[in-house]
């Protein structure tokens, strides 16, 4: 079992930055792809960016793409989203998540993720 826990979201003006934080404890993050979605208001899910638990590997969504990146510290077991030049339309509700030994492949699609965190709020006005 792995328990997720997402920080670092607030309110941020166009333009600015922010830097999410998803903790993991049960089990150590080295063999777990792990990713961010996020959601807004009346939409779907959305895959955002992920790292793949073999060479580290990292995905991004075209929307983000140049302007988010994502890490990881293994001995740590924490995971980050670095989020700059931010937009309004990247408000949402932010999730980290994990997947044990998850195919590259795969990499985007939410539900191949068995482990999720309960959310951070970002919020971008203009």
């Amino acid at each position: 079992q792995v328990h997720l826990g997402e920080s670092g979201g607030g309110l941020v003006q166009a333009g600015g930055s922010l830097r999410l934080s998803c903790a993991a404890s049960g089990r150590t993050f080295s063999s777990f792809a792990t990713g961010w979605f996020r959601q807004a208001p009346g939409k779907e899910r959305e895959f955002v960016a992920a790292i793949s638990w073999s060479v580290g590997s990292t995905y991004y969504a075209d929307s983000v793409k140049g302007r988010f990146a994502i890490s990881r510290d293994n001995a740590k077991n924490t995971m980050y989203l670095q989020m700059n030049s931010l937009k309004p339309e990247d408000t949402a509700v932010y999730y980290c998540a994990a997947a044990l030994n998850l195919n590259r492949l795969f990499i985007r699609l939410e539900k191949k993720y068995d482990y999720w965190g309960q959310g951070t709020q970002v919020t971008v006005s203009s």
